[in-house]
């Protein structure tokens, strides 16, 4: 199993930090596209290669965002229509997240198997998410899945913040 880190609050106006693992050595670089639309969170392994994508669609009803990992699509996150509170939904060919994933504390099953395991670290290197890989396979796709959230909990925040 593989433990990394990924700084809590990560959004900041230039959008760029990186996840560590429990060395805190870097593993990944994510730099946001500031002022930019479509926005968008592009993941990088240490060697400058784009892994993962996370991008928001601006120009459909209800906030989206798309998460590719190596070119393909992966996932979705998407807001439902809800009347009483904000309501969103995580869709992945063979993915489940069990779990509250507002609250960053779930699973990630792949095929009914649990894959890896999010959680909030109080004591490491400032307030972080603690990512536990259980398959390498996937190590990218969680990293993308916990920022994209991330995405959009500080998309909500935004929005609510407006009205």
């Amino acid at each position: 199993m593989k433990q990394l880190y990924i700084k809590q609050k990560v959004f900041s106006l230039s959008g760029k930090f990186t996840v560590k693992d429990q060395e805190e050595k870097d593993r990944y670089y994510v730099e946001g596209s500031f002022m930019k639309i479509p926005k968008t969170f592009s993941i990088m392994n240490t060697s400058g290669d784009e892994v993962a994508l996370i991008t928001k669609k601006t120009f459909s009803f209800l906030p989206k965002f798309l998460v590719e990992v190596n070119g393909q699509e992966v996932l979705t996150i998407k807001k439902e229509l809800s009347f009483l509170k904000a309501r969103y939904s995580i869709d992945a060919a063979g993915i489940e997240v069990q779990g509250n994933w507002w609250d960053m504390q779930f699973q990630v099953l792949q095929h009914g198997n649990v894959v890896g395991e999010v959680g909030k670290e109080w004591f490491t290197w400032g307030d972080s998410y603690r990512v536990n890989v259980m398959n390498e396979e996937v190590e990218t796709m969680m990293i993308a899945l916990v920022i994209a959230i991330d995405c959009v909990k500080a998309d909500e925040a935004a929005a609510s913040s407006v009205n």
